[in-house]
């Protein structure tokens, strides 16, 4: 296991400087700088700040010089947040985003796999019908059209909740709800697929030949054996969810990574939009680490060798 987390740990090194690599080129070659305006800035107020940030310099050299300021936990000065390094941009944004994340995941777990495991339980009852049935709503509405019927009915009509902010715990409820509805849908999609194939299974006939009730059948024959295909999606959801939703934080005005790298992407401001694709790639690969370890412990037969 160990040499295994270190070859994965060594491939994770690779593919960080691919994404940088291809994100950079990619920024570089859209038309256009992050110094574009309605009213264009002097050719010598341009030249000023191109010097300024080093972008005066070859492509290759910039590349390079942003290479080595990583290995020293410099992901350089943001262009359009008045000097402030982006590690202290993310680092504003990642707790909030985190929180939404996380709350968000909890949630659609909790909601998704109880779902899905009870209606591949009760098969073709209208306990499977409406799992489904729920499954394939959430599945199918967009994340903004969710938020914006929630805010109708929760803020506008009922003045419960607030539309949008960040401080008070009620500001995190229709968030996390958007967020948390797709991931559900799938968990439970997933959930019974996974306890139907298992349910086929031998070992669950040998189980209930031998006699042992069906409580203990399903704690540690089928819903054991249910959850790698849904950790194998639940790792980079939460991934997906802990590295911002972009339209929901934007919907909600929340202060995320998400909000962060789409204002970034609007400034053109290079250092902000590296540090966020860096964020995103990062997190994908962790989780997908995890992932795999938690297979390990969650059937015994895996094994990394």
């Amino acid at each position: 296991m160990l040499r295994f987390i270190i070859r994965r740990v060594l491939w994770l090194i690779l593919v960080l400087f691919v994404v940088m690599l291809i994100t950079f080129i990619l920024m570089h070659l859209i038309p256009g700088g992050p110094w574009d305006r309605e009213k264009a800035l002097a050719p010598a107020v341009v030249k000023a700040l191109n010097i300024r940030y080093g972008l005066d310099k070859p492509v290759y050299e910039q590349f390079f010089n942003y290479i080595g300021g990583i290995f020293h936990g410099d992901l350089g000065i943001s262009y359009s947040y008045s000097n402030r390094t982006v590690t202290s941009i993310l680092a504003h944004g990642v707790p909030k985003t985190a929180t939404l994340g996380i709350l968000a995941f909890i949630l659609a777990q909790a909601i998704g796999i109880p779902f899905g495991m009870a209606a591949a339980m009760r098969q073709n009852s209208l306990a499977d019908y409406t799992s489904v049935l729920f499954s394939t709503i959430f599945a199918s509405i967009p994340g903004f059209v969710l938020g914006i019927l929630l805010m109708i009915v929760f803020s506008v009509l009922l003045h419960w909740l607030p539309t949008s902010g960040w401080g008070s715990p009620l500001q995190l409820i229709l968030p996390v709800i958007c967020l948390a509805a797709l991931p559900a849908a799938q968990a439970s999609r997933i959930a019974r697929a996974s306890t139907l194939e298992v349910l086929r299974q031998d070992y669950v006939r040998t189980a209930r030949s031998k006699g042992l009730s069906e409580r203990l059948i399903q704690l540690r024959h089928i819903f054991r054996n249910s959850l790698i295909p849904v950790v194998t999606v639940a790792g980079p959801e939460l991934a997906n969810l802990i590295t911002g939703s972009f339209i929901i934080e934007n919907l909600f005005a929340i202060p995320g990574v998400g909000r962060i790298f789409v204002d970034g992407i609007g400034a053109r401001d290079y250092p902000l939009i590296m540090g966020g694709i860096l964020f995103y790639a990062f997190s994908i690969a962790i989780f997908n680490l995890v992932v795999d370890i938690l297979y390990a412990m969650i059937d015994p037969r895996i094994r990394f060798d």
